[in-house]
């Protein structure tokens, strides 16, 4: 079953940040994830917003969290946290109806 991280966190650091993203996303392949959403533009419909909000898939919960404690993964994780303050990272399955 598919799950999904949904990330929010105010970037504190650009510069920084830019480098994010390169190195992460081969790791997100080795995993088999889709990034399906990554805005600094989000509209805030209810609550506090943050600047940044992803979602992105992965195959398995296994996979997901595989890549999260992924040794390769640490450092650039090391560069989203010291680049972001605020950040929420939820870890949810796939809706599935059930079955009539």
């Amino acid at each position: 079953m598919a799950v999904y991280y949904i990330n929010s966190y105010d970037i504190t650091d650009p510069e920084l940040f830019k480098t994010y993203g390169p190195k992460l996303l081969p790791i997100l392949r080795k995993y088999g994830a889709e990034i399906l959403a990554s805005d600094t533009a989000g509209i805030a419909v209810e609550g506090n917003p943050r600047l940044m909000n992803a979602v992105v898939k992965f195959p398995s919960e296994e996979a997901a969290m595989q890549c999260y404690n992924d040794p390769e993964y640490q450092p650039v994780k090391a560069i989203r946290q010291q680049a972001t303050a605020n950040c929420t990272m939820v870890l949810v399955k796939e809706f599935q109806l059930p079955a009539k």
